[in-house]
């Protein structure tokens, strides 16, 4: 049976060390921790905690410059990066699978248009467009996260940030990323996604590309979002072309390349049209 930390939390599922000794591993934040050092519980669930005592008073502030702390280094770390593309998709695909050789295949391709590659840091699909991108001479970024079962930055990550807390990390994507391709993925490849949309649809950011790879597998969810959500009206119809659905790498890259030129188009008209206003 199992063994559960009490917690909750399977304690095998945290990172074993290469060096052969019996200690599990934990990252948290740039810090490796092994043994009985290992934390109970995360900083995201320490942040979000609201039971207990008035501790956290005192504790806040120094939790507050941690915060700080991971925006400078992200900041710092990615300012110089150049035009990117974040692909996104579930940790558990198998090396073997199809979805494996696509992602790499996009990496590749993105690299070969002229992008960085940044992802998640983690395995699957992660580490399939980080090879896809170094193997084709690109700058590969992982943006590792610090979760109960710390699977650790993949091998084809060349630049590497890890963070303690989730909304850090998103920030860090939506800033230095000029699109999103998402492969097939679980929740937290949804998370992604729907943030993404959030930002797009409220106005919040510039409009990007958003593209879904895998008709089989996307293609549900999109025709729910047709048939529930606009004919509920809680988003409009034009609010489902935000996303585009494509099969292939190349159509992914290509959709990527064509949409940022069309916005750029636009950019371009409105600067225009400001300066001849300005003129008049």
């Amino acid at each position: 049976m199992r063994s559960y930390s009490k917690n909750g939390r399977p304690p095998s599922l945290r990172t074993r060390p290469a060096d052969g000794r019996d200690a599990d591993v934990y990252r948290k934040g740039p810090v490796t921790l092994r043994g009985d050092l290992i934390p109970e519980e995360t900083s995201d669930e320490r942040l979000l905690a609201t039971g207990g005592d008035s501790d956290w008073v005192h504790s806040d502030p120094w939790r507050v410059m941690r915060i700080q702390s991971e925006f400078v280094e992200g900041f710092g770390a990615l300012a110089e990066l150049g035009p990117a593309i974040s692909v996104f998709g579930s940790a558990r695909t198998p090396q073997d699978s199809p979805e494996y050789a696509l992602a790499e295949e996009i990496g590749r391709r993105l690299v070969e248009t002229g992008y960085a590659v940044i992802t998640g840091g983690g395995p699957g699909v992660m580490e399939a467009a980080n090879k896809g991108a170094c193997e084709a001479g690109g700058v590969s970024v992982g943006l590792g996260i610090e979760l109960p079962f710390e699977q650790g930055m993949n091998e084809w990550v060349d630049l590497g940030v890890n963070f303690r807390y989730f909304f850090a990390r998103k920030t860090m994507f939506v800033k230095y990323s000029l699109g999103f391709i998402a492969l097939p993925g679980g929740f937290g490849t949804m998370d992604e996604l729907w943030e993404a949309l959030t930002l797009v649809q409220t106005g919040k950011v510039r409009s990007f590309p958003i593209i879904l790879v895998g008709s089989g597998y996307w293609g549900g969810l999109l025709e729910w979002t047709r048939t529930t959500m606009v004919e509920s009206g809680t988003i409009a119809a034009e609010d489902v072309d935000l996303i585009q659905l494509v099969d292939t790498a190349e159509e992914a890259v290509e959709r990527v390349q064509h949409r940022l030129e069309l916005l750029g188009d636009e950019a371009e008209a409105v600067r225009r049209a400001a300066e001849e206003a300005g003129r008049g």
